[in-house]
């Protein structure tokens, strides 16, 4: 009954989502949209197999510019609880993105409300993300996601564009699957910076960092580095490298603390228009005889047309200072967006 619920919510998504796409609201709004639906199947050792069938997450967004000028976004993000649900009630629907957006003469474009973190070179978005799984994030999870404040960007050559926010929380509260801050700024107020350079010919450079203080869910103030670069080798390679280094400070990890670091490379190659292919090494490490892994993957997607995308992954972790030593993973993923 699980399987067939799970596939007639996937095919009731793909037949409507060419429809919107039709739909022209008016002149001042769009709207977008994308859901994700997967198989995966984990076999641990030692330990018991297990697998999902889900639909995974899905968004619909409306962007509105009611002036030249100004920019409002509003989404609704739909993460069933079988995939961890959006809160530790168990609810499947959140508001995810809402605010609003001034860009003035200079340049300077000024957010206040609801937005995204700046750090972290996968996306927090399942149909953005290059596999069905992150490279990292499994221990450390120092890439924050959903967070309410202000934020100020700035492009001041063609090729450099910097940023800062101020937030009610770096971090996201405990079981809220990155979908929201805190909510205050009195106990525990954070900040993020970074800092992008595109002016080397098909190299992306960027620098980011963020910073929470001690508050209602911390004990200890939390920072976060993180560095990404990305290069567009040709017209079918690209590469991409990342290192994320997070002080949690007192925050305690099972056989560890919660200082550490996170890596990734990535190397894609598109061998044709329609299918393309992710390899990747990823790994993390936990300070003060914390666990550790290095991940190794493949994932390849075919572009079946503009509104659905097909990927499969397979990956192979091995463990030190951890529960099991080693894991083998296999999924399939329906990607539908417009």
């Amino acid at each position: 009954m699980k399987i067939r619920s799970t596939l007639a919510g996937i095919a009731a998504i793909a037949a409507v989502l060419p429809a919107f796409a039709q739909v022209k609201i008016n002149d001042t709004i769009s709207v977008t949209g994308w859901a994700t639906g997967s198989y995966q199947y984990t076999a641990p050792s030692p330990g018991t197999s297990f697998d999902s069938f889900n639909l995974d997450a899905g968004e619909l967004e409306a962007i509105i510019t009611p002036t030249k000028n100004t920019t409002a976004n509003v989404s609704l993000y739909y993460r069933p609880t079988a995939e961890g649900g959006t809160n530790p009630s168990g609810s499947e629907l959140t508001l995810l993105d809402a605010n609003i957006a001034y860009t003035n003469t200079a340049g300077i474009t000024i957010t206040g409300g609801k937005f995204l973190s700046y750090l972290g070179y996968e996306s927090f978005y399942f149909n953005q993300d290059n596999m069905i799984t992150l490279a990292n994030q499994q221990f450390l999870a120092p890439i924050p996601g959903y967070h309410e404040g202000v934020k100020l960007d700035y492009s001041p050559t063609k090729t450099d564009t910097l940023g800062f926010a101020v937030v009610d929380s770096m971090n996201s509260k405990p079981g809220y699957n990155g979908t929201e801050g805190d909510g205050e700024l009195k106990h525990n107020a954070g900040g993020e910076a970074y800092f992008t350079d595109t002016s080397i010919t098909n190299l992306t450079l960027w620098f980011g960092l963020g910073y929470d203080s001690k508050g209602n869910f911390q004990t200890h103030n939390d920072t976060v580095f993180d560095v990404w670069a990305s290069y567009q080798i040709n017209k079918t390679m690209s590469f991409a490298a990342e290192e994320i280094y997070k002080d949690g400070g007192s925050i305690t990890i099972p056989g560890g603390t919660g200082n550490g670091s996170n890596w990734l490379a990535y190397f894609n190659f598109n061998s044709s228009p329609s299918v393309s292919t992710w390899l990747c090494v990823s790994g993390e490490e936990v300070s003060d005889g914390g666990p550790r892994y290095v991940k190794y993957s493949i994932a390849p997607t075919y572009t079946v047309n503009a509104n659905l995308s097909l990927r499969a992954q397979y990956s192979y972790t091995s463990y030190n200072n951890f529960a099991i030593n080693s894991a083998n993973f296999g999924g399939v993923e329906a990607i539908f967006h417009f």
